[in-house]
């Protein structure tokens, strides 16, 4: 900083006040100044900076998703950066493949980094170890699922209640034999569809059976083979309940053969509607969570300790097709 502002015939203070952007220097100054960076290669180095201004922050926050090669968490990603842009901040992303250890090593390695503040998708472990973390100033704002052994802001969309009502969709389409096919059962967000899958099928008076329900699944390869081991029972499920887009990915590549089923997936898909029949789906909007997720993360940045808030976001129904094959015998409701 110093040779920058011999070069441009300033004080160091000048250099420091065009660099941060404040307010009170010329542009032909500021003209001068930023000659000189340029032709010195002069960079700021945030990290000394902080460390002189020790209540400054890092104007870098972490996300901590399950996955993201999932185009939901790609989408999600890409809303919180576009609001950490916006207030000056870089995003840290790291993935977990819902792993209770390879979350802590990346969380880890983001607070050893001194982030502002985390946005976590968290897996299905305790995260009471991030009240130290928390204690020393570190934001947290769970997104997708809620944290258990934390009491932080916390956004979700109405799993639930839009699994139930996919489910309802299909049994008012003559179904009483309806699969579900899960990922794990130990993710919180699982958990919550399987529940509404089961709210439906009891409001219709319709025991659920064992024999049509797989959770455990975290592939396309799996979801294909649940499915036809599902068309070899004596009494084959004639719908099937997707709770993710990659399972409903694996059932898709095996959804007519031998015979048509009655599909709707949680999650939507590019090109969804060019499908033969088009897709079925419960849709949620991974841009509105980021979004209001680092909305929240900011503004505890920015000093508000009011008490955790718990923000549910509304699900879309989208009805295309794939979920309007009824029974041979099943009658047209709904």
């Amino acid at each position: 900083m110093k040779d920058v502002a011999r070069a441009a015939g300033v004080s160091p203070m000048t250099v420091s006040r065009v660099v941060s952007g404040a307010p009170g220097v010329t542009p032909e100054t500021a003209a001068r100044v930023g000659q000189a960076v340029r032709k010195l290669g002069y960079q700021r180095n945030d990290n000394a900076r902080s460390l002189r201004q020790k209540n400054l922050g890092t104007s870098t926050i972490g996300l901590v998703v399950d996955d993201l090669a999932n185009p939901f968490y790609a989408l999600m990603a890409r809303s919180v950066e576009d609001e950490a842009h916006r207030r000056g901040h870089v995003v840290l992303v790291g993935s977990t493949n819902d792993e209770p250890q390879r979350e802590r090593e990346v969380i880890a390695a983001f607070t050893a980094r001194q982030v502002d503040g985390l946005i976590l998708v968290p897996t299905s472990g305790s995260h009471g170890f991030l009240k130290r973390q928390m204690a020393g100033g570190t934001q947290v704002v769970c997104v997708d699922r809620p944290a258990r052994g934390l009491a932080v802001d916390t956004v979700t969309v109405d799993n639930r209640a839009a699994a139930g009502r996919a489910v309802t969709h299909l049994l008012g389409h003559g179904h009483t034999r309806i699969a579900y096919l899960g990922d794990r059962y130990d993710i919180w967000t699982q958990a919550e569809r399987h529940a509404g899958y089961r709210d439906a099928l009891a409001a219709h008076g319709i025991p659920e059976d064992p024999a049509l329900v797989r959770h455990e699944l975290r592939s396309q390869p799996q979801a294909r083979a649940a499915l036809a081991a599902l068309r070899t029972l004596p009494d084959p499920p004639t719908a099937v309940f997707t709770s993710n887009d990659v399972i409903t990915l694996g059932v898709l590549d095996a959804l007519g053969d031998p015979a048509p089923l009655g599909l709707v997936g949680f999650d939507d898909l590019p090109l969804a509607e060019r499908l033969t029949p088009p897709l079925t789906v419960v849709s949620q909007d991974p841009v509105a969570l980021g979004g209001t997720a680092a909305n929240l993360l900011f503004s505890r940045i920015a000093g508000d300790r009011s008490a955790p808030r718990s923000v549910v976001l509304l699900t879309r129904f989208v009805i295309r097709g794939s979920g309007e094959h009824r029974t041979a015998a099943g009658p047209a409701r709904g």
